[in-house]
């Protein structure tokens, strides 16, 4: 299975995000990782997997995320982000 990186800033719109990770577990069964530096980007990113979760639902799945951190090199210097790991299962199999 593939895993699709996105990155995630504050300003990151969550329905739009939502609809793209949405897609790529829909469609082309992926793992999708969120990479997030900052309280403002862990926000938008959570929000969009909620979201996600309403398109997801309509197609009988459900997302499953797990948060990790990963060390990164921004500008020449290490800084710790999170990254939310999204994978989705069939809805019928969690309940």
């Amino acid at each position: 299975m593939q895993r699709i990186e996105i990155r995630v800033g504050s300003w990151t719109s969550p329905k739009t995000l939502a609809r793209q990770i949405a897609r790529e577990l829909r469609d082309q069964q992926q793992t999708v990782e969120l990479q997030t530096i900052g309280a403002g980007a862990v926000n938008q990113a959570v929000k969009a997997v909620a979201i996600a979760r309403g398109f997801l639902a309509a197609s009988g799945f459900v997302p499953v995320m797990i948060p990790t951190f990963a060390d990164i090199e921004v500008d020449g210097r290490e800084k710790t982000s999170i990254k939310l790991l999204v994978w989705c299962y069939p809805l019928g199999n969690l309940m």
